[in-house]
């Protein structure tokens, strides 16, 4: 899903939310209605943090909601309100004293999203109209470049292999005119990376490194992202237990992040020189695989000596480190 479909600027019919602090619950309580009071009573709401209260009319349809900010108000609350309010539109009457509308609007979007790869949402988004002050195309960035890493993460790695996520790379490159380019297989040997390779090469789906390049004004801070792409770590000969080999999907996030955080770089159009390495392999086992007690020559002419296989991170971003 995209981050625009939990923001509407212009929602019909909407409902209010009300944002109230557990110090002003007392006070606001007693202007809602005799019914509403009542039913705050029975669930025992006192606007505790991240609590919601729907609002009923005469006619028992839905009228609004109070979002309870507990003692400590933070925009942060607003996420959990978009998981759990109903669907349909939404507007805040009012934010709290200090309370930053692009954070609050953010922290939507952010509680609004959902992994739909392979299985819908069980039901349609709650929208929210963002309040006045909100800069829209900032929260559009960032909450895009966060669904940006989660989805790359939450893809099992059946289908995020080192050859999906070079594409994730691509398409990123693609979409900003940026140079993208990658070293794969044996090329890694002849070009200086071999511990790149020996994390990788036993693998079906060959280790590369991707390298993408973005901006050229002269004088310009280079600013350069390196992220650890490893899209399933069993662990190699030194094999992780199934409990720890089960979420090792999540092996490559350093990736995705790096990837990520390029993405709100260049849209934002920052006045830089950006450059990201993404060392990328499949830590997997088979008669290539390195050998605790293999001594591998690292790209600076380190000698490395493979003690537990199950340390591939370091090694792949030791290669690319000195790129």
């Amino acid at each position: 899903m995209h981050a625009a479909a939990s923001i509407d600027a212009s929602p019909v019919n909407a409902l209010n939310l009300q944002l109230v602090g557990a110090a002003e619950w007392p006070s606001h309580c007693r202007k809602l209605s005799p019914g509403s009071q009542a039913l705050a009573a029975a669930q025992g709401f006192k606007a505790q943090a991240g609590r919601i209260l729907l609002l009923h009319g005469q006619d028992g349809a839905l009228s609004g909601a109070v979002l309870g900010l507990g003692d400590k108000p933070s925009p942060m609350q607003l996420g959990g309100a978009a998981a759990h309010l109903p669907s349909g539109a939404w507007r805040i009457g009012a934010l709290p004293a200090g309370m930053d509308a692009t954070q609050a609007t953010l922290a939507w979007a952010l509680g609004a999203y959902h992994f739909d790869r392979y299985k819908a949402r069980p039901r349609p988004l709650a929208c929210l109209s963002p309040p006045d002050g909100t800069d829209n195309a900032e929260v559009h960035r960032l909450a895009e470049a966060v669904y940006l890493a989660r989805d790359l993460v939450n893809t099992p790695a059946g289908d995020m292999g080192p050859a999906a996520l070079q594409t994730a790379a691509e398409g990123v490159a693609s979409r900003f005119g940026a140079q993208c380019t990658s070293v794969i297989g044996e090329d890694l040997l002849r070009q200086g990376f071999p511990l790149i390779h020996a994390v990788g090469r036993a693998a079906h789906e060959p280790p590369r490194l991707v390298h993408l390049h973005w901006g050229d004004l002269p004088g310009a801070p280079h600013i350069c992202l390196v992220g650890k792409g490893v899209t399933f770590d069993t662990g190699g000969l030194n094999m992780k237990t199934g409990p720890g080999m089960a979420i090792m999907k999540k092996d490559m996030g350093g990736a995705a992040h790096a990837l990520a955080l390029a993405q709100l770089i260049m849209a934002a159009n920052l006045p830089v020189r950006l450059s990201v390495l993404l060392p990328i392999a499949e830590n997997a086992i088979s008669g290539p695989a390195m050998r605790p007690g293999d001594v591998i020559i690292s790209r600076n002419g380190s000698s490395i000596e493979i003690t537990n296989t199950d340390a591939e991170g370091r090694l792949i971003l030791a290669d690319a480190l000195v790129k």
